[in-house]
């Protein structure tokens, strides 16, 4: 869009920012149910569009008269003008919407991606912005190129992006969601499936083989902290499985020391019938009864209490 159409007014709009409802850009051509026709629908087109709080992509190349945004001459530095507007186009707002603080701001613009000499990009959390440094001349201009690839290859970027934002969403919530149910074993392999199918599918930091898509994605997953977000969920995951193997180890330990107290009385009754070569049933029934109380005695003891409330344990949370 050329910086002569009244863009920053309808950014601001989509951002909810509206001081004065009676000059409202969402009008006419600009309206959201004639912009997304056969594309989208409205949710209630009775509410305010703004309250879906869209994230927005702008392309704005300028005239002559746009000096803010222009370099002074094709091998000259660009001002710091320039990335002050790139901001505004990104973030939606006015000096008086949100104020840049002087102290961050060169933190706030240091991933502004210069694609080339031409035009730059900068993505924030809920917006992102393509402007250009030299005057637009009309059809044939290499700003056509330029806008075919905002549309194209640099679009795709900033939705794979999105896409991985909202599938760390997704596992976040998951995570969240662990303990609220007994099966804790369950949860935990479902939850690394859907990790590694994730992984597989969708986390990518290199779009394409070299370029500035590969950076305009960086810049996204850096704005939504994607990375950080992932190393995490990834950390409580084998976390939560070491849990679960160390439930799942002092359940078997616990089912191991059943045995043992059961096993060692009836066994050892056993082999002295069989050594006295005693064949009577009653003899047999006492060694049975005598073994049993062996092991209830056994299990009121602290080993036995313990391998009891190891089961129980083990039990109710996996």
């Amino acid at each position: 869009m050329s910086a002569e159409r009244p863009l920053l007014p309808i950014l601001r709009a989509l951002a909810g920012r509206r001081p004065n409802p009676a000059d409202e850009p969402l009008t006419g051509p600009f309206d959201p149910t004639v912009l997304l026709a056969g594309i989208a629908d409205v949710r209630d087109p009775e509410q305010p569009f703004a309250i879906a709080r869209p994230y927005t992509i702008a392309f704005i190349t300028p005239t002559e008269r746009h000096t803010p945004a222009l370099r002074a001459f094709p091998e000259g530095a660009l001002s710091a003008t320039a990335d002050q507007w790139l901001w505004q186009l990104a973030s939606r707002s006015t000096p008086e919407d949100f104020p840049l603080p002087p102290e961050t701001a060169a933190e706030q613009l240091k991933d502004a991606v210069r694609i080339s000499a031409d035009w730059s990009a900068l993505v924030l959390r809920q917006g992102a912005a393509f402007l250009g440094h030299r005057p637009d001349t009309g059809a044939g201009d290499f700003f056509e190129f330029g806008a075919l690839h905002s549309r194209t290859v640099y679009l795709d970027a900033l939705l794979l992006g999105s896409l991985q934002r909202d599938h760390i969403d997704k596992l976040t919530d998951e995570l969240s969601e662990v303990f609220n149910s007994s099966r804790l074993a369950r949860r935990i392999a479902m939850l690394e499936r859907n990790i590694a199918v994730f992984r597989s599918t969708y986390w990518r930091q290199h779009f394409t083989a070299h370029g500035a898509a590969n950076d305009l994605l960086l810049a996204f997953q850096n704005q939504h902290r994607l990375p950080a977000r992932f190393d995490e969920i990834l950390a409580e995951a084998a976390d939560y499985s070491r849990l679960v193997q160390t439930q799942e180890s002092q359940q078997i330990s616990g089912a191991l020391g059943v045995l043992t107290i059961l096993g060692l009385p009836l066994g050892t009754a056993l082999s002295i019938l069989q050594v006295l070569d005693d064949n009577s049933t009653a003899h047999l029934f006492i060694a049975l009864a005598l073994s049993v109380a062996a092991t209830a005695a056994a299990l009121t003891t602290r080993y036995g209490r313990l391998v009891l409330s190891s089961l129980r344990g083990g039990g109710r949370k996996a």
